[in-house]
Formats: structure tokens, sequence, C-alpha cells
């Protein structure tokens, strides 16, 4: 699935707008400052590897059988509990 794609289902499900956007690589040591992160590098290394294609999983992707709308659904739920 796409951000977009996944953007569109919690759309869906939480009956709001929500948007998928690309947060720029200069702000990323700051954002997560603000989220409470005291030393974001290794957070931030790790993701430049996922992005970069250096830091990879191993084997196979494997795919579920279960649907977004559903997980997200019953994740939303829960919070609401």
């Amino acid at each position: 699935m796409t951000p977009h794609e996944i953007a569109t289902t919690f759309s869906k499900v939480l009956n709001r707008p929500v948007r998928a956007e690309v947060v720029p690589h200069e702000t990323w040591k700051r954002l997560f400052e603000s989220q409470g992160v005291k030393n974001p590098g290794p957070r931030i290394r790790m993701l430049d590897g996922f992005n970069e294609g250096w830091i990879d999983f191993e084997g196979a992707s494997i795919k579920g059988s279960t649907e977004i709308e559903t997980v997200l659904r019953k994740l939303v739920d829960q919070q609401s509990n």
C-alpha cells in the first residue's frame, strides 16, 4: 500500500480528512526532539537506511489476509474504549 492509500483508509475510518505528507529531512531532528526523543540521531540513521535501501528486512515480504481498514478500525475502537 502507498502512503496515500493508507491516509485514505484512515480518513474513512476516522470520518475526517487525513493526508500523507513528505516531512523534509532537515526538520526531522527538531520534530523528533519535540516528540520527546533525547537523541534522534540513531532514529534518523535508521530511517535513512530504509529510505536509501542499505537497511532491509531479510527474506521475502509477508502479505497478510486482513484488510488494512479492518486493522485500523480495531485500533481506533481500542483507543475509544
